[in-house]
């Protein structure tokens, strides 16, 4: 007999205010979750904790962080109230520590927004256990990332699903309200919709260089960083398959993949 390998995913969470929301983004989150089934563990990387190392989330009760200011009184309310996950914290440094890789384990850090979101809604009952593990912007970035995924690859043979979380289009200064999406937004999300699919991970990785308009795209990397961890998870061996497209708040694309969907593993 064979069980499904949990293929590695991003999604972009958008603003915090999806939560509380009701639109075809909510929807898909919802129906992902449903479609992936309860993993053992989750593995969320968030574009909202950055650190000089990869450091990984050992809380036992992670709290649900509002990082976020101005909205509406009803989303300071939510509280995604999931178990930690520290012996997944520990494995994963494990994995991280056998491939080169320093990291470190934090016995205080929470459940940022670009966690909690999403999984408010994939995952309502907040009964799987959640560790974060966080980016680190800079130079060189993507490949850097892309590599750590390689590196956690093997918790998908486990039972853990490795959710990134960040944004295909990230610029809150080019935010607005109209119903397309502005023209540099969407040729910079045709481009990633298609290097994507199309398993071009060596394009992707240079993006800085070859994606049209990638500095309005993302001024900073934060936000793009969980997609090549999700993308280094699921392997070389397939390209990654497009879950959803969308876009909130003009420019912000709401774009989803899954890496290494196919695979299947003996019990």
């Amino acid at each position: 007999m064979t069980e499904r390998v949990l293929p590695s995913v991003f999604v972009s969470h958008g603003a915090p205010t999806l939560a509380i929301e009701k639109n075809d983004t909510v929807e898909f989150l919802r129906r992902l979750g449903a479609g992936l089934g309860r993993p053992r563990a989750i593995l969320c990387v968030s574009a909202h904790w950055a650190t000089r190392v990869p450091t990984l989330s050992a809380a036992e009760r992670p709290e649900t962080i509002h990082d976020f200011g101005g909205f509406p009184a009803e989303l300071y309310r939510v509280r995604y109230d999931a178990p930690g996950a520290p012996a997944l914290a520990a494995r994963a440094a494990e994995l991280l520590s056998a491939s080169g890789t320093a990291s470190e384990l934090s016995n205080e850090r929470g459940l940022d927004h670009g966690a909690w979101v999403p999984l408010s809604l994939m995952y309502p009952a907040a009964d799987v256990p959640v560790t974060q593990l966080s980016v680190q912007p800079g130079a060189g970035a993507a490949a850097g990332h892309f590599r750590l995924g390689r590196a956690l690859a093997p918790l998908r043979r486990e039972g853990v699903l490795i959710l990134s979380t960040g944004g295909a289009t990230h610029n809150l200064h080019q935010l607005g309200r109209g119903a397309e999406a502005p023209d540099w937004a969407a040729r910079f999300d045709e481009w990633l919709d298609g290097k994507i699919r199309g398993g071009a991970y060596e394009d992707l990785l240079d993006y800085r260089r070859l994606a049209p308009y990638a500095e309005l795209a993302h001024p900073t990397d934060e936000h793009l960083l969980p997609l090549f961890v999700a993308a280094g998870a699921g392997g070389l061996e397939a390209p990654g398959l497009g879950l959803h497209r969308g876009w909130t708040h003009g420019s912000l694309s709401m774009a989803a993949y899954a890496f290494g969907e196919d695979e299947e593993s003996p019990t």
